[in-house]
């Protein structure tokens, strides 16, 4: 716990000294050289501690660890955290662990572990069985884990990254399985990796004794570093932001091939994008209905672009809001009348304002913004969680939005009551960082909750993929009681 709370004072006076004119990053952004020094302080302090990573045997079979009177615990069989102690205890609500790998099995042997990042999922079918994958993000690399039977992973290869110089800030999304990677790695680019050919060429190779090093099946050197990446599934495009190109804007390249995947189109008129998502809007605005809309998070706004025609992308709306600090993330809720969003500094800067007016004493702030005219979308409400810690990636699946929120873990909210203006209420949570409190860059980075039929899963049950900083790989079980 020291080493967390020394963290934390030199987490703030960093921000006090250091201004914002420091050339961090590359790509000129303001907002970016406040945030990524921070992020690279508490890192360097972690590393120094040795708890980053935070090496532990692998819970990679056996039963599901289950959350019982608030806590859970996993076993440590080969004593690397504590002589004396063989499990580690974890609070929780609803949310059982299947399974956890950490960054130390996470790679091929010998390797040097690293810390992880990003996270998404997939499902590939290879001779009739369908294949249940996680890919997560490290600082060196990426790496493919078969989650098919959730309490018994397997890691099916590791695919480096193209430099040298191991980095935190790597990102992965999927479409029609294949993965595209980027990172803020100098001259990274995109790789792209074929999920199918992964699959099939581990489970026909007979020497499973060694973790695989995997190749890219293409890479995209038109541009350099980037921060993320964007999939809109239904039009096949990605959205590279906060590259080393477009001033920092969207980057789109057209992944219909692929193997030939090209840029062709930039729009930067509102400067650097941090996240996105964008989609075939479906929403209650029936002026852009069956268009391609960009719900861009771009440091102190909430920009909207229709994308629909590539060499005429159109700025609907900009829109800021009391309190900012970093505006970070957001995800459109199902009926695409709402949005919720993170804002990832005004916990630590201890603006967390409610809407009218009141602070909040820098509590966990989930701002929700009425979307329901594209030209005129305001910030309608906010959930104000009970503890205080930063909140990173957020996505929505049908009624339920489930938030990495670094020191606070895994959170689960049902979103049903959002729609017709009311507040979340919190139904489950996992914290994967019990050492970590209050508002530092540690625990959790982001949750993947889209697997639609996960032979281990049942009814109000979901199988979330969640990335731990320091640890590495959770698989989860999260039961799903609707709020009372």
């Amino acid at each position: 716990m020291r080493v967390f709370v020394l963290a934390a004072v030199l987490v703030a006076l960093v921000a006090l000294v250091e201004g914002r004119g420091q050339t961090f990053n590359p790509h000129e952004s303001l907002g970016m050289n406040k945030v990524m020094p921070l992020k690279e302080v508490e890192y360097q302090i972690c590393v120094l501690s040795g708890k980053c990573p935070t090496l532990r045997s692998a819970k990679m079979s056996g039963d599901a660890s289950i959350c019982e009177n608030g806590v859970l615990e996993l076993e440590d069989p080969e004593d690397l955290l504590s002589e004396e102690d063989d499990d580690e205890v974890f609070p929780c609500s609803n949310v059982d662990v299947q399974s956890f790998v950490p960054v130390n099995k996470l790679t091929d042997e010998g390797r040097t572990p690293r810390d992880a990042s990003d996270i998404w999922g997939d499902v590939v079918e290879v001779d009739g069985q369908k294949h249940y994958l996680s890919i997560i993000n490290l600082m060196h690399g990426t790496s493919v884990v078969d989650v098919t039977d959730s309490t018994e992973p397997v890691v099916l290869g590791f695919l480096p990254a193209p430099g040298m110089v191991p980095i935190i800030w790597h990102d992965v999304k999927v479409d029609n399985h294949f993965a595209f990677i980027v990172s803020e790695q100098p001259g990274h680019g995109m790789q792209v990796l074929d999920l199918t050919r992964v699959v099939t060429e581990y489970y026909e190779d007979d020497d499973d004794d060694d973790v695989p090093v995997l190749s890219a099946d293409f890479w995209l050197d038109s541009f350099g570093s980037s921060h993320n990446i964007v999939i809109n599934e239904e039009t096949d495009f990605a959205y590279v932001v906060g590259a080393s190109n477009c001033d920092g804007g969207l980057y789109v390249v057209d992944i219909s091939d692929p193997l030939k995947s090209n840029f062709v189109a930039c729009y930067s008129d509102d400067g650097y994008t941090h996240d996105a998502q964008v989609v075939v809007y479906d929403g209650p605005d029936q002026k852009y209905k069956g268009k391609e809309i960009a719900f861009n998070y771009n440091e102190d706004t909430l920009t909207i672009v229709d994308v629909t025609d590539k060499s005429n992308m159109v700025l609907l709306s900009r829109t800021s809001y009391q309190g900012h600090q970093y505006t970070h993330q957001g995800w459109l809720t199902a009926d695409s009348s709402r949005l919720l969003m993170n804002d990832e500094l005004d916990e630590q800067y201890g603006t967390t304002f409610d809407n009218s007016g009141n602070m909040q004493g820098g509590r966990t702030r989930t701002l929700i913004w009425n979307v329901e005219d594209l030209e005129n979308p305001y910030w309608e409400n906010s959930f104000i969680h009970e503890n205080t810690s930063i909140d990173h990636n957020l996505y929505i699946n049908n009624d339920f939005a489930y938030l990495a929120n670094y020191c606070s873990g895994l959170r689960i909210l049902d979103v049903a009551a959002v729609a017709s203006g009311g507040l979340p209420k919190e139904v489950a949570y996992f914290d994967a960082c019990p050492e970590c409190a209050g508002t530092l860059f540690n625990g959790v980075w982001s949750s993947y909750p889209y697997f639609t039929d996960h032979p281990d899963q049942e009814a109000d049950e979901q199988i979330v993929l969640l990335s731990s900083i320091e640890r590495g790989l959770f698989v989860v079980k999260v039961h799903l009681p609707r709020a009372k």
